[in-house]
């Protein structure tokens, strides 16, 4: 925590009996105070202006207008860091993108240890919340930059991503070209959601983009997203890369990891990959990074103002995994230049 005043939070449900439970679990923690508790959307405009919060968690369905066209509203306004609460469900994408820092699924009310699970994570992602930025992008589009003929062979570019990276992954997949190399890519996300994650991208882009599996490959134009609660790491087969998925221990508290990914393309792929950490808390894919540096990868990672949380590409920066440090909004097009260069 940058400071000791405690976060003061704002709750948005319909539900009187969620509102309360939510209520008294992120208040335990001696950091976070909830200063009001709203029942729709405008009710809780009236007291964001009246308590001035720093963190709103908002539930998606609710009777008047839903979270998602609340925060689409809200914050051009007022730009508040908002923890979507939500059912297993698609829409929390459509919240990220209209600028929510991140997401919680709600608990089976009757399971006590659900419950218990939830409100953990809750308060862990209000404190992050609370030292995010809400960035605005403008995406550049990519047109005729990879040649017909440009080899891909060999070619590995695998991505990581924690808070605020699956709009972040998105802008970068959504203007790159369908010849592009293979990538693969780390988002620490619950499982199931990792699935819709992917279904989502696959939808939305050029690219062929799936959850993993084991024995899929790194092919042209694809992608493959590792599974929530799975780490996924590459092995070399032949002239090419094969992915493993498998339910092993949190590394730097998380499964998927990104530096358990990280550190089988240092391995597997050496000079022909590139590596990107983006936006999220913590350390996960510094020094598998820098082992992919190394091993004569190119290495990138997002700069500070367009992060919504500037921890991993932070602590990648300072080790020297990071070659360069790019905004978002041009991510994808470095990408490129340092793919054609790798032909050149």
């Amino acid at each position: 925590m940058l400071s000791m005043r405690k976060i003061k939070v704002l709750i948005v449900d319909d539900s009187l009996i969620f509102r309360e439970v939510l209520a008294r679990g992120i208040a335990s923690d001696p950091y976070i105070e909830v200063v009001a508790k709203a029942v729709d959307p405008f009710d809780a405009r009236d007291k964001i202006l009246e308590y001035s919060p720093d963190v709103m968690t908002c539930d998606i369905e609710m009777p008047k207008m839903n979270g998602i066209e609340f925060i689409k509203r809200l914050l051009p306004q007022y730009p508040l860091p908002v923890v979507v609460v939500s059912s297993v469900s698609e829409s929390v994408f459509e919240a990220m993108k209209a600028g929510a820092v991140d997401f919680v699924t709600k608990p089976k009310v009757q399971s006590v240890e659900d419950v218990e699970g939830f409100i953990h994570e809750l308060i862990q992602k209000i404190k992050i919340a609370a030292n995010a930025k809400i960035p605005k992008f403008v995406g550049r589009s990519i047109a005729n930059v990879v040649e017909e003929g440009t080899s891909v062979e060999g070619r590995v570019i695998a991505i990581g991503a924690s808070t605020g990276g699956t709009e972040a992954i998105f802008n970068i997949l959504k203007v790159l070209p369908s010849r592009i190399p293979g990538i693969v890519v780390a988002q620490h996300i619950p499982p199931i959601f990792s699935k819709m994650f992917a279904d989502r991208l696959n939808d939305l882009t050029r690219l062929r983009v799936k959850e993993a599996q084991t024995g899929d490959y790194v092919e042209q134009g694809s992608v493959l997203i590792a599974p929530g609660g799975q780490h996924m790491r590459l092995k070399k087969v032949g002239e090419r890369y094969r992915v493993e998925c498998f339910v092993g221990e949190k590394v730097n508290g998380h499964c998927p990891s990104i530096d358990v990914l990280f550190e089988s393309v240092a391995k597997e792929v050496g000079m022909g990959a590139i590596g990107v950490i983006l936006t999220g808390m913590g350390y996960d894919g510094a020094k598998g990074l820098l082992s992919m540096r190394r091993k004569g990868a190119r290495t990138l990672g997002q700069d500070e103002k367009s992060s919504v949380v500037y921890g991993m590409p932070k602590v990648a920066f300072e080790i020297g995994a990071v070659e360069r440090q790019i905004p978002l909004e041009t991510l994808a097009e470095a990408l490129v230049t340092l793919f054609r260069r790798g032909n050149g």
